[in-house]
């Protein structure tokens, strides 16, 4: 697949199998594997971290093939999930450097020019957060106001 702002093609990388399914040495099952979704929500951490930590300190390969449901689902069941997306929360922050940056470099045109594409990835994902229901329709993006959002 080629990248959003560039017509390069993008890197290779592992893909995950197509048919999921639990495997046999798995020792969690679908309950204990939520409760330690909810356990690690409760610690603060994202959903792709949790993953992660799922993955590497448990042993469970795909929480999708465990419970049936990914990460974010189960953490919308228990009204669990963050204000913001994880994804529109990482950009917000990336503008916040780029922001932080150009009051100290405002000749850089390279940092310019990167601040304009993502705050159009911003407007993208906005858009299409809204239409999902996952933010509500009278949220916009205020670029001097991110701190707010990310505090």
């Amino acid at each position: 697949m080629a990248r959003m702002h560039s017509r390069r093609k993008g890197k290779a990388g592992s893909n995950k199998p197509a048919k999921v399914v639990k495997k046999s040495w798995t020792i969690y099952d679908a309950n204990e594997t939520e409760i330690l979704v909810a356990k690690l929500a409760k610690e603060g951490n994202s959903a792709s971290a949790i993953g992660m930590i799922l993955r590497d300190s448990y042993g469970i390969p795909s929480v999708k093939a465990s419970c049936g449901e990914s990460v974010s689902a189960i953490l919308a069941k228990k009204k669990m999930l963050p204000k913001l997306p994880e994804d529109l929360t990482g950009l917000l922050r990336r503008v916040v450097e780029i922001r932080k940056h150009m009051k100290s470099n405002r000749k850089d045109q390279t940092a310019k020019h990167g601040l304009v594409l993502t705050e159009s990835k911003i407007r993208r994902i906005v858009k299409y957060y809204k239409n999902t229901g996952r933010l509500p329709l009278d949220w916009k993006y205020e670029p001097e106001k991110i701190r707010l959002y990310l505090e």
